[in-house]
């Protein structure tokens, strides 16, 4: 996979460079632009990025996936430093469009001056945790031949939590706070207040939207209205494309009220729960000031404010 990705990079930066050398290549401002997706395990993270992928020939931007050894969130310091290089001055790729299980990465500690822009989805932590459990076992309808890792663990999600399994304990929830919070120590520390603290900051200052799996259209909705270089098209893709609904765990059994209480109990679930509520709370302020509801249809707000007094006036 690695030889292919090689080679296919190869193709692209020959086809970019034939005209003239690499260091020639300018860009329009338009062009000069940088999407990362850092996503976040069982999301609904592949049907959005499929529609990244339909609709990138079209709207002519690239798709990288950043594929980590065996899923690490977490770089070296000298992979970060390679990885900012490249997302920053990899012209042949921009505009460009990365996605990965890669927790947030502060470009600016490189001193960098034009930073990307980061965008995420988060879900309820126990609705996450639950599809995670059953797919690790049973895999999706995605690719339903590839073997998981706990393929023939029959073990329902309510006979875990009530057994105390180490895969629905409720360290498993401390997933989506650490991947805002970033490449600091203290993120990975489970239970830690700084780095909810510090993933609320993240999410306001560094995001520039950050959507929730329960309300997906309207995510994509608000990119297409405000990016429309990349999303011109994907609300009526994720609509009525086949890949918009692709990924289903299968054989999920959703757990009972003793199972959500139980976990429910847990400080660490009560962070978790804080963080995606604070994220619910922000898109959905974000929502209300970019839509208007009709005939129980939502529409984008046109653009609502205007120049005057402009002075000197010209001849």
């Amino acid at each position: 996979e690695r030889a292919i990705a090689r080679h296919e990079v190869r193709e692209i930066e020959q086809r970019h460079t034939a005209d003239g050398p690499r260091q020639d290549v300018t860009l329009d401002e338009d062009d000069d632009v940088v999407i990362i997706y850092n996503r976040v395990p069982k999301t609904a993270s592949t049907s959005f990025t499929n529609i990244a992928y339909d609709l990138c020939a079209k709207n002519k931007y690239h798709v990288l996936h950043i594929n980590t050894t065996k899923n690490n969130p977490v770089m070296s310091l000298q992979d970060q430093v390679r990885f900012v290089k490249n997302v920053t001055s990899w012209k042949e790729m921009k505009p460009g469009f990365y996605h990965g299980h890669v927790s947030y990465l502060d470009f600016a500690k490189f001193g960098v001056k034009k930073k990307p822009i980061y965008i995420n989805v988060i879900r309820d932590p126990i609705e996450r945790l639950v599809s995670y459990y059953y797919f690790l076992r049973f895999g999706d309808d995605y690719r339903p031949g590839l073997r998981r890792r706990k393929q023939g663990d029959k073990k329902t999600f309510d006979e875990c939590v009530a057994a105390g399994g180490s895969d629905c304990a409720p360290e498993k929830l401390w997933l989506q706070i650490p991947f805002f919070c970033g490449h600091s120590s203290e993120c990975w520390n489970v239970g830690s207040r700084w780095a909810l603290e510090q993933a609320k900051y993240n999410l306001i200052n560094e995001y520039f939207l950050v959507g929730v799996t329960e309300e997906l259209e309207d995510f994509i909705m608000l990119l297409e209205a405000a990016l429309p270089r990349f999303f011109r098209g994907a609300t009526e893709l994720y609509r009525t494309g086949k890949k918009s609904h692709l990924r289903k765990t299968t054989e999920k059994k959703l757990p009972t009220k003793e199972t959500i209480a139980k976990l429910q109990q847990s400080e660490i679930w009560k962070m978790e729960n804080e963080f995606y509520e604070f994220a619910l709370e922000q898109f959905q302020f974000v929502r209300a000031h970019a839509v208007r509801e009709k005939d129980g249809e939502l529409y984008i707000l046109a653009q609502n404010f205007f120049y005057e007094k402009i002075y000197p006036k010209s001849n």
